[in-house]
């Protein structure tokens, strides 16, 4: 059954209090860092008095709402947790003391992530400043029901809040279980077989394009730390200048030869044909029957692949370290038989589907806190 109830402005409960401190340059200052969108307000540094320019700060309180100037419109505001009491901020900040013998400091903490609240952030003022002033948040209304029914939402909402929470951690759990699983039976399959360099079963291959100057070419890129592949804009010949273009096919093993090192490894996918590799890319071809792309991808990105081709990618950090293309060729990599691999093969793909609905099943946890401090508000809850 829904319930009205009736609005206050926040003025009615909230007070702006100013207290401002003397630097010194002798102390040590913790300082909080508003997240934006309303996700808390966490510790931003610790740092000397001396290396502070602005001597005039002002300091927080715990339980207070803080509000920062210039962010507040993209949700850069939060209640300040006990640990980070006493801490300072500047004077493009504002912070407002709770009358908590009208509001709950938790039910107004759970308010201001609702869209009624960013709402009226949003809709003050018509101009583009993005800045608000103290007076504008005073302004901003709330629904206003008794201390006890106040504290019996914030009660309901913890105790859902606590029931996804705990849904998340068991879905964390399988994840785990199944990535332990995949480990596991990669380590079976591959106990005491013998190696091959990987230039005997997968090797390089370069399919050269031509480039045509009025043509636009799409390049596929490989993300970091086994994250697979990705789109990028297609690019004009004409702007390529003299760079090289190599055809990618679907199935091919394929290297990131600055980033190789940190799992920039990917296998290929329907998906990408047709799109092409930079000069950067050493594209692999493994052979029929001998070896599988995606068990070769599960061998690099282990820890003793990223080892190997931290080996293989001699200099300094980032773009100093280039895997080269000989001592790729002769990595050993561990060949059990041929049906062994396709059934590690088929083994990743469900383990794959698994993690699709595990980020399906993500999506819809987090779509429930949302939906269920829109019910509190409305009364519905």
């Amino acid at each position: 059954m829904k319930t009205e109830w009736p609005k206050v402005k926040l003025t009615e409960v909230l007070r702006n209090r100013k207290e401002f401190v003397t630097i010194d340059d002798l102390t040590t200052y913790k300082r909080p860092r508003v997240q934006l969108h309303a996700k808390g307000i966490v510790l931003r540094d610790e740092v000397p008095g001396a290396l502070i320019k602005t001597k005039k700060q002002q300091v927080c309180q715990s339980g207070e709402l803080l509000v920062a100037e210039i962010d507040a419109k993209v949700g850069g505001f939060g209640i300040v947790p006990e640990f980070l009491d006493r801490t300072i901020v500047s004077s493009h900040y504002f912070l407002f003391s709770i009358d908590e013998s009208k509001l709950n400091r938790r039910y107004l903490d759970f308010f201001i992530r609702t869209p009624a609240f960013f709402d009226q952030i949003k809709a003050q003022g018509s101009t583009n400043y993005a800045a608000i002033r103290p007076s504008e948040v005073l302004d901003y209304e709330i629904p206003l029901p008794p201390l006890t029914e106040q504290r019996r939402i914030v009660a309901r909402i913890e105790e859902l809040a606590a029931q996804i929470n705990e849904a998340r951690t068991f879905q964390k759990q399988a994840e785990i279980e199944e990535q332990r699983m995949l480990a596991s039976a990669f380590v079976s399959i591959t106990g005491g077989v013998k190696r091959q360099s990987l230039g005997d079963v997968a090797p390089i291959i370069r399919r050269s394009v031509k480039i045509e100057a009025t043509t636009d070419y799409r390049e596929l890129g490989i993300r970091s730390f086994g994250k697979g592949t990705f789109h990028k804009p297609p690019i004009n010949g004409l702007s390529l200048g003299t760079k090289r273009l190599f055809q990618i096919y679907p199935g091919d093993l394929v290297f990131n030869n600055v980033f190789a090192w940190e799992g920039a490894v990917a296998v290929a996918q329907p998906e990408d044909d047709e799109r092409f590799g930079s000069h950067r890319f050493i594209t692999c071809a493994p052979k029929a029957g001998i070896c599988t792309s995606n068990f070769l991808c599960f061998f690099f990105l282990t820890k003793e692949g990223l080892s190997l081709l931290g080996e293989g990618s001699p200099g300094g950090a980032g773009r100093n370290r280039t895997l080269g293309v000989e001592a790729l060729m002769r990595i050993p990599v561990p060949l059990p038989e041929y049906r062994a691999q396709i059934w590690f093969d088929n083994l990743q793909a469900e383990v794959s589907s698994l993690k699709r609905v595990h980020t399906e099943t993500t999506a819809e946890l987090d779509a429930l806190i949302p939906s269920i401090l829109d019910k509190a508000f409305k009364g519905e809850l």
